[in-house]
């Protein structure tokens, strides 16, 4: 019980370094889609890791077409 405990909050914790830097390059590159940083995007990072990343992502792409 512990470990997965464990395992969520890095998963949160590297998701949301992740998630700064990529919003920080697409600023600097004018692309306007960073994904706001929240409780909701966290823990959508924290269970699904990775791909949870990039479905938040793809959901800001599609938003923007």
């Amino acid at each position: 019980m512990t470990e997965k405990v464990l395992n969520l909050v890095m998963r949160g914790i590297l998701g949301t370094i992740a998630m700064y830097f990529i919003n920080s390059t697409l600023d600097y590159l004018g692309i306007s889609l960073g994904v706001g940083i929240n409780a909701a995007t966290v823990l959508t990072s924290g269970i699904l890791g990775f791909p949870g990343l990039l479905a938040l992502y793809g959901i800001g792409i599609y938003k923007v077409l």
